[in-house]
């Protein structure tokens, strides 16, 4: 691994119980940062293990999830094994969980028992509808919060309307959406810990998470700005912009005003077909029609562009054009390049690697990769240090 600053917290003992992305992310968020996370799996290791997509037979999902983790087999269902978690959490600062209500009963990690036995402990649980919701909605996955949340309906807006919502971006991004809340809401109280030397409980709802991401459309809805209404349409800025395909790729155009109108003409060359257009259409003929008409022809121009050329020649011209970066485009794209974002590192089974790095950059205590995901029970020596 390259990095090897101590993080910003190092000294502070987190233990992880969680075995979802929501749960997997928070601890891989303090483990980044430079705390010292110890997972704690069933014997037969976390689902995550075991989930797709693979490479050269494990999971490239666990592998992302768990780096600078250190990994412990606790049966958690036998009490002699919860005796040795407990003497664990004793010297520990945070504990990180996101099972049901009925699972942490059985595990003796309830809410109640951890602040009993260690009211020292930062305990956060992070669940679909958080604690007290119906034993049926505690043990959802991710499509069904991304849904409960409203974001598959109008994720991506511009889809068709004779076809059902979609998922959204990616099968856990609720999972992590929880996760970054999670984190702030425990190095949070990791503060209040160290400055009064006192616990607390952590109840992160998905849902809510995704309920408080919602945007400016829902909220003029929620003021009566704008009517509610079941249309796919509903949650959209307005305008005729959507993705529209080019020669190596596909762009977004993004257009509400007469100046973005004049603007995306003159990028054209102003075309025949733009003069039946009014110039305030955008403002006040954005009909069906008119966007239709608009699209049809639009899109028989845009086919022939390139999209990088097309986008970086309308953002000059002040069109809000912007191209559609493929999974294959990050990597080598200029800005995370000139970021360092992607961090090279070696996987004891991939490989040289590059990890997806942190957002922000601190100058003293990097945030960054210094071990890969733990092989399971590699570290089982910490149950009797």
């Amino acid at each position: 691994m390259t990095q090897t600053t101590a993080g910003a917290l190092a000294g502070l003992l987190i233990v992880e119980t969680a075995e979802r992305p929501a749960g997997e992310y928070t601890g891989k968020l303090l483990a980044d940062l430079g705390a010292q996370v110890i997972k704690v799996e069933c014997p037969k290791g976390a689902p995550t293990r075991h989930m797709g997509p693979y490479h050269k037979g494990e999971s490239t999902l666990f592998a992302y999830l768990n780096t600078n983790k250190q990994s412990v087999a606790l049966d958690l269902e036998d009490t002699g094994e919860q005796a040795l978690l407990d003497r664990l959490l004793a010297r520990a600062h945070g504990l990180v969980d996101d099972h049901s209500e009925a699972w942490t009963q059985r595990s003796g990690l309830s809410p109640g028992h951890v602040a009993r036995r260690h009211p020292h402990l930062v305990h956060t649980i992070v669940t679909p509808f958080g604690q007290g919701a119906p034993r049926d909605l505690q043990v959802l996955r991710s499509v069904n919060v991304i849904n409960a949340g409203g974001w598959g309906y109008h994720s991506p807006s511009e889809a068709p309307p004779d076809k059902p919502p979609l998922k959204g971006a990616g099968r856990f991004l609720p999972d992590y959406e929880a996760g970054i809340d999670a984190a702030m809401a425990t190095m949070a109280s990791l503060l209040r810990l160290r400055r009064c030397g006192k616990g607390q409980f952590i109840d992160i709802s998905e849902v809510e998470v995704q309920l408080n991401r919602a945007d400016a459309v829902l909220g003029r809805m929620l003021a009566g700005e704008a009517d509610p209404s079941a249309a796919r349409t509903a949650y959209d800025m307005g305008g005729p912009g959507t993705s529209f395909a080019c020669i190596d790729g596909h762009v977004f155009l993004f257009m509400t005003t007469s100046l973005h109108w004049k603007a995306l003409c003159g990028l054209m060359g102003d075309p025949d077909w733009s003069r039946n257009f009014r110039q305030d259409w955008l403002e006040f003929d954005c009909t069906p029609a008119n966007v239709a008409a608009f699209r049809q022809n639009f899109a028989s121009w845009i086919a022939l562009r390139q999209k990088h050329a097309v986008t970086v020649a309308a953002q000059k011209a002040g069109v809000a054009m912007v191209p559609i970066n493929t999974a294959a485009d990050l990597p080598v794209h200029e800005q995370f390049v000139h970021r360092a974002f992607f961090q090279p590192a070696d996987h004891p089974t991939f490989g040289p690697v590059a990890y997806p790095g942190a957002c922000y950059r601190m100058s003293a205590t990097p945030a960054g990769v210094r071990a890969p995901a733990p092989a399971l029970g590699a570290d089982q020596g910490e149950l009797s240090a």
